[in-house]
């Protein structure tokens, strides 16, 4: 047998050696995870001079509006911000609505937004949900409001005339409903508001002490 082939055999078993060696080191080689989905809820709580509220926003369907309520809270505008409305459903005042924000604040309301109808969202304006306050489609700054019970004629409406387009709802109450019916059952002036809000707002305003994104 020649010198040749002895060499060239010792040369196999040294690369079949080495390919043993390695395999175990590749085996073991951790598998590189994706990268975890953003999450589709944001949750933020509001400290209130009744309570806390903690609501669960919807930045996945509701993107521009979560974005700009975000905005208002990160940089604590809403911080000494007050709930100032308490909307009673006739013959039953356990239902209704109560409104909060900066009331336009120069100091500390943001340009308005662009509106998000529920027929775009998927949202409605069932129990706990926050929606935006609003005059005109897209004038929507600060204020916001929690509805208690169900009001879904609130929600947009493509088959009604003029202005059908709803409200817009970004999110719901999660913990904190108890704080939301004791600010809806406190006194309201006889004499404050105009318009519809006429009889409607607080005697005493409702401090929003702070808002902060939960967790």
């Amino acid at each position: 047998m020649s010198h040749l082939f002895l060499r060239r055999l010792a040369l196999r078993a040294l690369a079949a050696m080495a390919l043993l060696a390695a395999a175990p080191a590749f085996a073991q080689t951790p598998a590189v995870a994706p990268p975890p989905e953003p999450p589709a809820t944001v949750k933020v709580t509001l400290t209130t001079s009744e309570g806390p509220i903690v609501l669960e926003l919807q930045k996945d369907k509701a993107p521009i509006t979560t974005a700009n309520f975000l905005r208002y809270v990160d940089q604590k505008r809403y911080d000494g911000a007050t709930f100032y409305r308490a909307s009673k459903t006739p013959n039953a005042p356990e239902l209704g609505l109560i409104q909060g924000g900066v009331q336009n604040d120069p100091a500390r309301v943001l340009k308005p937004i662009a509106h998000e109808p529920t027929t775009r969202t998927g949202l409605s304006h069932t129990d706990g949900a926050i929606s935006m306050g609003r005059f005109d489609p897209g004038s929507a700054t600060s204020d916001f409001f929690i509805v208690l019970g169900d009001m879904t004629y609130m929600d947009a409406n493509p088959a009604l005339p003029g202005d059908n387009l709803g409200f817009a709802v970004f999110g719901k109450v999660v913990d904190g409903m108890d704080t939301v019916r004791k600010i809806l059952a406190a006194p309201t002036s006889a004499t404050k508001g105009e318009g519809v809000m006429k009889g409607e707002i607080l005697a005493q305003p409702v401090k929003i002490i702070t808002a902060r994104r939960a967790g």
